[in-house]
């Protein structure tokens, strides 16, 4: 029990890798927060893990709310006697070419990204600076943080910064016991991800299967999308990583795509 007693805030945690990660962290005995901007879903995934003998509540969320992120961060605090762990994941996709990105689009991709990022970490660090039993902040970030692809420029730019704010997190928190780290997969085949096959398939006029192997497998060192659980292997490597030895680095998990 890696984990036994902390308590998780997960964003964007109602499915995909964020659910992944909650799963793996309630088997370790977190206490676990699903906040997601689907209240129903929050509920559903969170009865979910109290089915199998976990604690957990469901927070409504958007993480580009100030109020809203300040608001679910407490009632979570409350509940569960503090923060010990945040994993920033919520996020979506959009993809175009530069010149046809509106720039709604592109401050809607960065608001939820880097701005999510911002409130969620500066929410959770008031508890877990106050608490005195240190912390760990992971972000979900991706090869993008590394590397660039077509289409993706808001993306890109965005999971870039992550890093940085992840480094400076690491020097502010480390007085405190708090680490931050970044966790920077390739393709994980979520719902985020089905969704992108057809619009890239459109937008580059070549089929689906040309787009999973040609454009998303094709610098795999096997063909293999990276799964939900390389993804929460790592988180929990991070979240229960002992001293600050890792604090503010940044792991790719590609199946070889992007080798540092």
């Amino acid at each position: 029990m890696q984990l036994k007693d902390k308590v998780a805030f997960i964003t964007g945690s109602a499915s995909g890798i964020g659910k992944e990660i909650a799963i793996v962290f309630a088997r370790e005995g977190a206490r676990i927060v699903i906040a997601d901007l689907n209240q129903t879903a929050a509920d559903a995934t969170a009865a979910e893990l109290v089915a199998s003998g976990a604690q957990a509540i469901g927070v409504a969320m958007d993480v580009t709310d100030e109020d809203q992120v300040n608001a679910g961060v407490e009632a979570a605090a409350q509940a569960f006697g503090g923060i010990d762990i945040l994993i920033s994941n919520a996020g979506i996709q959009i993809v175009h070419p530069v010149e046809a990105f509106s720039f709604a689009d592109w401050k809607k991709m960065l608001a939820i990204h880097l701005d999510g990022a911002f409130l969620t970490t500066r929410a959770c660090l008031k508890h877990m600076y106050a608490q005195g039993r240190g912390g760990s902040v992971i972000y979900m970030g991706s090869v993008h943080s590394k590397e660039a692809s077509l289409l993706k420029a808001p993306y890109v730019t965005a999971k870039h910064g992550l890093i940085g704010l992840a480094k400076t997190v690491a020097k502010e928190g480390a007085k405190h016991g708090v680490r931050a780290n970044v966790i920077c997969p390739g393709f994980v085949r979520t719902p985020l991800v089905e969704k992108q096959i057809p619009e890239q398939a459109k937008t580059l006029g070549i089929s689906e299967e040309q787009v999973v192997k040609e454009v998303m497998l094709k610098d795999t060192v096997d063909g293999e999308f990276t799964t939900t659980d390389d993804v929460a292997r790592v988180a929990l490597l991070f979240a229960a990583f002992p001293t600050n030895a890792l604090t503010g680095q940044s792991l790719v998990v590609s199946h070889g795509w992007f080798m540092q």
